[in-house]
């Protein structure tokens, strides 16, 4: 049986995401399993207000981005990190044009262009 968690629990569990984030995180878009980190985004401060009562966090202050992609691929994987010391705050979000936890002007990325983040809205497993 799948654990569930209250929605009290899913808003506090992403209020502690925003707690983590602080005042420097990044998104980093890569490609598949994050193996090439493609570019990389600075994060509002903080990356998003407080989650909604069902533990959804929509990250704030779009469109945002990387003037100058770190590499060429394809779009595949994101996550959030500390900008200083690189912790993992969130990883294996998803990444697209559409129906994704990362929305991206395009998924095919060049080194050096600019790559534009949309929109990003995460949501608490159930």
């Amino acid at each position: 049986m799948p654990v569930t968690y209250t929605n009290a629990v899913k808003v506090a569990r992403m209020a502690a995401v925003v707690t983590q984030a602080g005042t420097t995180a990044v998104l980093e878009i890569g490609t598949s399993a994050m193996g090439t980190v493609l570019a990389t985004i600075a994060l509002g401060n903080p990356i998003a207000p407080a989650a909604t009562g069902a533990g959804v966090l929509t990250l704030a202050g779009f469109p945002r981005s990387d003037v100058a992609a770190d590499a060429t691929g394809t779009a595949a994987a994101a996550r959030i990190r500390t900008a200083t010391g690189g912790t993992d705050i969130i990883t294996g979000l998803t990444v697209g044009t559409s129906a994704s936890d990362i929305i991206l002007d395009s998924v095919s990325i060049t080194s050096g262009q600019t790559v534009t983040l949309n929109s990003a809205v995460i949501t608490h497993a159930a």
